[in-house]
């Protein structure tokens, strides 16, 4: 039997419906604070990764899906949904319009890692972006909206770790600063932390190796270097969240994996992920449009795993599916019939199913009860009529074909 790769997985129509109400809450709480909704290619140019998230990530390194199309052009299945929407906003003109402008997606992704739980090769993300603003408001903004969303999927988000990774200058001086210190102690390190010293240092603070941990305990901090504008931007972004009772915790380990970061970096985790404990986060790309030739345009975003927080959701129950009508078959001869009133009642709004599995009647009433169908239409009792059965009352009436779907509109009355 042929099986799915591994690290990726299908989505069944009761796990669909879970999603549902993970799209729904976030079109609910994003589009009320002006968000508009964006979908762009799974496909992207391989450039766009390389300049946008950065040659020395693990992202771009490591994991990506890249293939030749044939024509001398490399692309790649897009692992992280950022880039995509700046290149959108800038081939589109987005920059002409009021700013910032406001985007989320719910989009699938794909890197190419070890699949554990919660982590897989292809993955859906929730993401907003806003694209404009340098204010701290912004950020702040968007770290209550995703505090939002968790909160009503009922997701158990431990705690929300904060950051800044201040301005690009800032944090050249930092790295050469944390490069010293690690070679300084390259012995006690794993060996893949040493070969990315260079690369990307800060990578360092992430390491699950017990020796190199212990060294990073005494390692620079890069809270500690911020300038006075960039120190200031943080100290509001804070007050904001603590004006609205979002708990948090200053965390100057926080590395996000991607180098398009500037000051504030976010994540939320639950411990109840284990190992990959991180739920969504993200932060400030101030120099991103830039890096894609665009004008220099601050943003902020953020994303989140669908699947991650489907692991961790209380009780996230989706609505019952609601089944106006079941179209009964009492004679095979009267398919057509049954057919065409299914077909009329959709038309009128309702939700219609038709009998399909050639079952008894017998069967066919004991199908309608399984699925909730409010009333059974039994079409061919060879007179002409249709027999319309109220499913909780029981009561039940002989109507001309033309009167159900109108006694369905009224409630079953006639």
């Amino acid at each position: 039997m042929i099986q799915a790769p591994r690290g990726t997985f299908d989505i069944l129509p009761e796990s669909a419906a879970r999603r549902k109400v993970v799209e729904e809450q976030a079109e609910k709480i994003l589009s009320a604070a002006g968000y508009r909704r964006i979908e762009t290619p799974a496909i992207e140019a391989t450039e766009l990764f390389a300049r946008g998230v950065g040659e020395g990530t693990d992202i771009v390194r490591k994991e990506m899906y890249t293939f030749d199309d044939g024509g001398g052009r490399s692309l790649t299945l897009r692992p992280e949904g950022t880039a995509p929407v700046c290149r959108a906003y800038l081939e589109h003109g987005m920059h002409k319009l009021a700013q910032p402008v406001k985007l989320w997606y719910l989009s699938t992704f794909f890197r190419s890692e070890a699949p554990q739980r919660g982590r897989y090769r292809q993955f859906w993300q929730v993401g907003a972006e806003a694209i404009g603003s340098p204010a701290p408001e912004t950020d702040a903004e968007l770290i209550v909206l995703l505090a939002e969303l968790l909160d009503g999927l009922g997701v158990r988000h431990d705690r929300l770790r904060l950051a800044s990774l201040g301005t690009p200058a800032t944090r050249a001086e930092y790295r050469e600063e944390l490069r010293r210190f690690l070679r300084a102690h390259e012995d006690e390190l794993a060996e893949e932390v040493r070969n990315r010293i260079d690369l990307n240092p800060l990578r360092a603070f992430d390491a699950d190796d017990r020796r190199t941990r212990a060294v990073m305990r005494d390692a620079p901090k890069l809270l500690d270097r911020l300038d006075p504008a960039d120190a200031e931007h943080f100290a509001q972004v804070r007050a904001l969240l603590d004006d609205a009772g979002i708990s948090y915790e200053l965390d100057p380990t926080l590395v996000r994996g991607l180098d398009y970061y500037t000051r504030t970096v976010f994540e939320f985790t639950s411990d109840e992920l284990g190992a990959q404990s991180g739920v969504g986060g993200g932060g400030r790309y101030d120099g991103l449009i830039e890096l894609l030739d665009g004008p220099a345009t601050p943003a902020v975003g953020w994303a989140a795993g669908v699947e991650r927080m489907l692991l961790v959701a209380r009780d996230l129950a989706p609505r019952a599916e609601l089944v106006d009508l079941f179209v009964a078959l009492g004679q095979r001869e009267a398919t057509r019939a049954g057919f065409e009133l299914a077909r009329e009642a959709r038309r009128a709004g309702l939700q219609a199913q038709l009998e399909l599995a050639g079952r008894s009647l017998k069967g066919q009433l004991k199908h309608a009860d399984r699925i909730g169908a409010r009333f059974v239409a039994i079409v061919g009792n060879g007179n002409g009529r249709v027999s319309l059965k109220d499913m909780e009352s029981g009561e039940q009436r002989e109507l001309g074909p033309s009167d159900v779907i109108p006694a369905i509109l009224r409630g079953g009355r006639l």
